[in-house]
């Protein structure tokens, strides 16, 4: 297919992009950095007309569906929209160090999606439990919020392992910004993410309702996604009622994009349940 093509180039293009940003660190040199931001926006433009012809190609063959249906279309959109996570907050926050940390998530994604022989990647008629528009809303507001949390990680991540001399400055780079920004960027993240995430559980619960006849059946995947809310909730909590700050709620970040990671992935690889499919 023409969709899956295209992702193979994008791959390729993003994996390019890696290197531009490697390459920025290593020489300092903004022309690299500006080389790998034009190829990253160059494949994300692309990766999103691949799914669009996907999802004409899916009309094409009588079942025309938003691909957003099973694990392969799971796994693009998720690159997808990490791609356009990294690019607002890259822009809209000049935030110049991003791109080395947050390249390697959107490449392996959709090299996985692309490469794994365990994926499906055919088009399919949808079982009538996908036939509702809550899905498309219920899906994209979950992963919105999930690229948004792995922008937090990375941030976070960051926050941990950075030395400092004392005064919030990096002692060998200025690359880096001070901890306290790493720490406050983490905080916007997640403080944007939830409530994207709550949006999604509750579309999530009423598309339950119109394929289960049920809101809410603690399935597996249900179930995780309450405990990453309560993590994340835990985390505004004791930042804006108790103060932390720092290496506490970056610990917590780091923690929340775990559960997040294992009710995308873990739930699907290691419990079955209703959502085993996708």
């Amino acid at each position: 297919m023409l969709s899956s093509e295209i992702l193979s180039y994008v791959t390729f293009a993003y994996g390019l992009s890696f290197l531009a940003f490697i390459l920025y660190y290593i020489a300092k040199k903004d022309v690299l950095n500006t080389i790998g931001d034009v190829i990253l926006i160059v494949a994300s433009i692309s990766q999103g007309g691949a799914i669009i012809i996907r999802w004409i190609e899916s009309y094409r063959m009588g079942w025309g569906h938003v691909p957003l249906t099973n694990f392969y279309e799971s796994l693009i959109f998720f690159s997808f929209v990490l791609a356009i996570i990294y690019i607002l907050f890259r822009f809209w926050g000049r935030l110049k160090f991003l791109g080395a940390f947050m390249t390697p998530p959107i490449l392996l994604t959709l090299a996985y999606a692309s490469l794994s022989p365990e994926i499906e990647r055919g088009i399919k008629p949808l079982i009538p439990a996908l036939q509702s528009n809550w899905l498309t809303v219920h899906v994209v507001t979950c992963f919105l919020s999930y690229a948004i949390f792995a922008f937090s990680f990375v941030v976070s991540i960051l926050y941990i392992f950075k030395k400092d001399d004392g005064k919030g400055s990096v002692k060998k780079s200025g690359i880096l910004p001070p901890k306290n920004t790493l720490d406050e960027l983490t905080y916007r993240g997640i403080i944007v993410g939830m409530p994207l995430l709550t949006i999604g559980i509750i579309t999530g619960s009423a598309w339950a309702h119109y394929a289960w006849g049920s809101y809410w059946s603690w399935d597996p995947k249900e179930t995780w996604s309450l405990i990453t809310w309560i993590i994340y909730a835990v985390f505004l909590h004791m930042r804006l009622i108790k103060g932390w700050r720092g290496r506490k709620t970056a610990i917590f970040s780091i923690v929340g994009f775990a559960a997040v990671l294992f009710t995308f992935l873990g739930v699907n690889f290691i419990i079955s349940g209703l959502h085993t499919y996708l």
